[in-house]
Protein backbone atom coordinates (compact mmCIF):
# COMPACT_ATOMS: atom_id res chain seq x y z
CA UNK A 1 0.00 0.00 0.00
CA UNK A 2 2.80 2.20 0.82
CA UNK A 3 4.01 1.58 -3.18
CA UNK A 4 -0.02 2.84 -4.44
CA UNK A 5 0.33 6.08 -1.81
CA UNK A 6 3.48 6.95 -3.13
CA UNK A 7 2.52 6.56 -6.71
CA UNK A 8 -0.76 8.57 -6.54
CA UNK A 9 1.15 11.68 -4.84
CA UNK A 10 3.48 11.12 -7.82
CA UNK A 11 0.57 12.19 -10.53
CA UNK A 12 -0.60 14.78 -8.56
CA UNK A 13 2.86 16.25 -8.35
CA UNK A 14 3.17 15.39 -11.85
CA UNK A 15 -0.27 17.12 -12.44
CA UNK A 16 0.77 20.23 -10.86
CA UNK A 17 4.11 20.54 -12.64
CA UNK A 18 1.89 20.23 -16.64
CA UNK A 19 -0.48 22.72 -15.25
CA UNK A 20 1.70 25.90 -16.47
CA UNK A 21 2.30 24.65 -19.83
CA UNK A 22 -1.73 23.34 -20.34
CA UNK A 23 -2.27 27.68 -19.66
CA UNK A 24 0.25 28.64 -21.91
CA UNK A 25 -0.88 26.29 -24.82
CA UNK A 26 -4.25 27.45 -23.88
CA UNK A 27 -3.30 31.40 -24.31
CA UNK A 28 -1.17 30.63 -27.14
CA UNK A 29 -4.40 29.11 -28.64
CA UNK A 30 -6.08 31.98 -28.11
CA UNK A 31 -3.78 33.90 -29.28
CA UNK A 32 -4.05 32.63 -32.91
CA UNK A 33 -7.94 32.50 -32.60
CA UNK A 34 -7.91 36.60 -31.53
CA UNK A 35 -4.99 36.79 -34.49
CA UNK A 36 -7.54 34.73 -36.89
CA UNK A 37 -10.57 36.63 -36.14
CA UNK A 38 -8.60 40.02 -36.67
CA UNK A 39 -8.11 39.08 -40.24
CA UNK A 40 -11.68 37.78 -41.15
CA UNK A 41 -12.55 41.42 -39.39
CA UNK A 42 -9.79 43.49 -41.20
CA UNK A 43 -11.04 41.63 -45.00
CA UNK A 44 -15.05 42.53 -43.91
CA UNK A 45 -14.34 46.12 -43.16
CA UNK A 46 -11.94 47.15 -46.20
CA UNK A 47 -15.18 44.87 -48.11
CA UNK A 48 -17.42 47.12 -46.58
CA UNK A 49 -15.23 51.07 -47.34
CA UNK A 50 -14.83 49.95 -50.78
CA UNK A 51 -18.64 49.24 -51.36
CA UNK A 52 -19.26 52.77 -49.40
CA UNK A 53 -16.84 54.30 -52.52
CA UNK A 54 -18.84 52.62 -55.34
CA UNK A 55 -21.96 54.02 -53.59
CA UNK A 56 -20.34 57.53 -53.03
CA UNK A 57 -19.97 57.70 -49.26
CA UNK A 58 -17.21 57.97 -46.81
CA UNK A 59 -15.56 54.48 -46.79
CA UNK A 60 -13.29 54.93 -43.64
CA UNK A 61 -16.59 55.49 -41.94
CA UNK A 62 -18.26 52.43 -43.40
CA UNK A 63 -14.95 50.55 -42.28
CA UNK A 64 -15.11 51.45 -39.17
CA UNK A 65 -19.70 50.84 -39.02
CA UNK A 66 -18.47 47.37 -40.22
CA UNK A 67 -16.27 46.72 -37.20
CA UNK A 68 -17.26 45.67 -33.48
CA UNK A 69 -16.96 48.02 -30.71
CA UNK A 70 -13.81 46.82 -28.86
CA UNK A 71 -11.79 46.61 -32.34
CA UNK A 72 -12.52 50.03 -33.51
CA UNK A 73 -10.07 51.68 -31.37
CA UNK A 74 -7.56 49.00 -32.81
CA UNK A 75 -7.91 49.59 -36.02
CA UNK A 76 -6.33 51.71 -38.80
CA UNK A 77 -8.30 52.52 -42.25
CA UNK A 78 -6.70 54.07 -45.36
CA UNK A 79 -8.15 54.87 -48.67
CA UNK A 80 -5.67 55.83 -51.60
CA UNK A 81 -7.44 56.09 -54.67
CA UNK A 82 -10.50 53.57 -54.98
CA UNK A 83 -8.50 50.92 -52.31
CA UNK A 84 -9.31 50.58 -48.64
CA UNK A 85 -6.76 49.20 -46.36
CA UNK A 86 -7.85 48.45 -42.89
CA UNK A 87 -5.50 47.42 -40.21
CA UNK A 88 -6.45 45.38 -37.36
CA UNK A 89 -4.43 44.72 -34.16
CA UNK A 90 -6.00 41.62 -31.97
CA UNK A 91 -6.31 42.14 -28.13
CA UNK A 92 -3.28 40.36 -26.55
CA UNK A 93 -2.15 39.04 -23.23
CA UNK A 94 1.02 40.17 -24.09
CA UNK A 95 1.20 43.77 -25.64
CA UNK A 96 4.14 43.20 -27.48
CA UNK A 97 2.81 40.47 -29.56
CA UNK A 98 -0.20 43.23 -31.04
CA UNK A 99 2.03 44.45 -33.60
CA UNK A 100 3.13 41.03 -34.73
CA UNK A 101 -0.17 39.43 -34.68
CA UNK A 102 -1.58 42.64 -36.32
CA UNK A 103 -4.06 41.95 -39.91
CA UNK A 104 -4.04 43.90 -42.66
CA UNK A 105 -6.77 43.40 -45.67
CA UNK A 106 -7.35 45.70 -48.68
CA UNK A 107 -9.69 45.76 -51.32
CA UNK A 108 -10.27 47.98 -54.34
CA UNK A 109 -13.37 49.60 -55.76
CA UNK A 110 -12.57 49.08 -58.99
CA UNK A 111 -11.73 51.19 -61.67
CA UNK A 112 -13.33 54.88 -61.72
Amino acid sequence: MAVHRREGGQASVELVALLPLAALVALAIGQLLAAGSARALAGNAAEAGAAALLQGSDPTAAARAALPGWSRERTTVRVAGRRVEVQVRPRTVVPLLAERLEASATADAGPP
